[in-house]
């Protein structure tokens, strides 16, 4: 039973990244278990671990999160096998996607991140990204961490302000 409920996990993982065309990040795929009550938080750390120890998912660094993607391997697994997820599964993850599809790609499309400089400033830079191409890049020098970190909380609430602001002041 264990070896099949640990496979089930495997092939809802698979089609929730086959149904999206974005890289899904572990919060965003931990989310759909545990609000469907399906298994626990460390259940679904193991089945992603599992997933990319066989190269059927990789992961992918953006900004500050870990985000992953299925591999070919993973999309001929899923072929071979996601027919064995109920329609009902199947209905639960469409459900969810199209509920949060805003808000899932929206966390992609959205970066900030900072780093200290060799004159011991910060660099900020924050960026708003369509697909894989940068739609603004907008880099701050600041004096102190405490700053940066301000400025890249703030970025995901008042980004389309200030993208909005930009493209009216250089139009």
């Amino acid at each position: 039973m264990i070896e099949k409920t640990s496979t089930l996990y495997k092939m809802i993982v698979l089609y929730m990244l086959e149904r999206v065309d974005f890289p899904l990040s572990n919060t965003q795929i931990t989310s759909f278990f545990l609000d469907n009550d399906y298994t626990t938080y460390f259940h679904v750390q193991q089945t992603i671990n599992e997933l990319l120890d066989s190269r059927l998912i990789q992961k992918k660094k953006q900004g500050n999160s870990t985000c992953y993607m299925m591999t070919e391997t993973g999309k001929e697994t899923l072929s071979y096998f996601g027919k064995n997820l109920s329609d009902q599964i199947r209905g639960e993850i469409e459900q969810y996607l199209k509920e949060r599809k805003y808000d899932l790609k929206n966390e992609h499309a959205l970066r900030a991140d900072y780093y200290r400089t060799p004159e011991q400033e910060y660099l900020v830079r924050c960026q708003v990204m369509e697909k894989k191409t940068p739609l603004i890049t907008l880099e701050l020098t600041v004096p102190t961490e405490e700053i940066a970190r301000t400025f890249c909380g703030n970025w995901s609430k008042k980004s389309p302000e200030i993208y909005a602001y930009l493209m009216s002041v250089l139009s």
